[in-house]
């Protein structure tokens, strides 16, 4: 499946060595102003090769905006956007193309397709959420008209862990750090693993402001499961954690409850979510991601044939791919809340009145 989302949807297409990346976004409702420079900025915080801490592959990810906005305004009709690819090095994955790298999805896909696009991992390549990233720029333009504001941060990395969490200085940090104090203590952890030709994991902390109570679809469209959904659906994602998570069960009831006064909940274990339906306080989710598949040891592993080999990558890969994807994280998160603002305006019949009542 290549589509996300129920009201507020988007499909992506593209391969990581292909001509371009791209999604179709619908849904959107007519009227948004489109901020192309917003858009731009978005895909500029993923685009890899910026950095030490990051892919060396040189990629400008510009969108192109080929449907669904007129005059800067959406039509109502579908979005449609294309990225092209502008630095493929096939080559470097010439050595492995009858290979299932450790780590990766060749193995599975092969299994389950009978053929697998061996550069770069084509369309299970990270590469992929670049359109992801496009279609979240426009989500996030119509959650800022509502002042629903999503952000993003790096927490841990190397299982060196921030002891703060200030997204004020995220956009100052080459590896979006929350915490200052831990920010080059984590940058050297991914130089050494880097240095080393291996790479480490990270988790990245999601926050929403200002969500409105009531979004979710009990109950099996759930705010939180949807969150889930999202977030494990993006490469390299093993683990999601909403409000305390694995810490809920842990503790007794009377600590992990959120009491409630007139002025609001007291505390916010529950990461802004009860019962499926967001309860009007932040939403807090953290990401977790394994470190990158992609290293240049020599490992074990078989080739199409069944016969065990060793397997020597090439080819240019991120030392820790959560600084990265941790854009990604927000821009999911986005477009479920967009999703979730739309299917909410049905919820109470009242609402209903207020379009087509005369």
């Amino acid at each position: 499946m290549n589509t996300f989302g129920h009201r507020f949807r988007f499909t992506t297409f593209g391969e990581s060595h292909g001509k371009a990346l791209g999604c179709i976004v619908d849904g959107v409702p007519a009227g948004i102003k489109i901020d192309e420079e917003f858009i731009q900025n978005e895909m500029d915080r993923r685009k890899p090769g910026q950095n030490k801490y990051a892919t060396s592959r040189k990629e400008g990810d510009v969108v192109e905006i080929l449907s669904g906005v007129f005059e800067g305004y959406t039509t109502g009709t579908s979005i449609s956007m294309i990225i092209f690819n502008e630095n493929q090095k096939s080559s470097d994955y010439s050595n492995v193309k009858d290979l299932f790298r450790p780590g990766h999805a060749d193995f599975t896909y092969f299994n389950k397709y009978g053929i697998r696009d061996y550069r770069g991992g084509g369309r299970s390549s990270a590469r992929e959420t670049a359109a992801r990233v496009a279609a979240g720029a426009i989500a996030k333009l119509m959650l800022n008209e509502l002042g629903i504001n999503v952000q993003s941060g790096i927490c841990e990395i190397d299982g060196i862990q921030a002891n703060n969490y200030d997204f004020s200085k995220v956009s100052e940090s080459e590896i979006f750090a929350l915490d200052n104090e831990v920010e080059q203590a984590q940058k050297d952890a991914i130089l050494k693993a880097k240095n080393s030709h291996n790479s480490v994991g990270g988790v990245a902390l999601v926050n929403v402001k200002n969500a409105p109570i009531g979004l979710g679809e009990p109950l099996y469209f759930k705010l939180d499961s949807q969150i889930a959904n999202a977030m494990m659906g993006i490469n390299a994602v093993k683990a999601v954690e909403i409000g305390d998570g694995i810490l809920a069960s842990k503790v007794k009831g009377y600590d992990n409850n959120d009491q409630i006064r007139k002025t609001g909940f007291k505390t916010n274990h529950s990461g802004g979510i009860l019962g499926g339906i967001s309860n009007g306080d932040d939403i807090n989710v953290k990401v977790y991601f394994k470190a990158t598949p992609s290293i240049f040891i020599e490992q074990e592993t078989i080739d199409t044939a069944n016969n065990e080999v060793n397997c020597q990558l090439k080819g240019r890969h991120d030392p820790c791919v959560a600084v990265r994807g941790s854009v990604v994280a927000e821009s999911m998160m986005a477009l479920v809340l967009a999703d979730m603002v739309l299917l909410n305006m049905s919820s109470k019949m009242e609402n209903v009145k207020k379009v087509y009542s005369k």
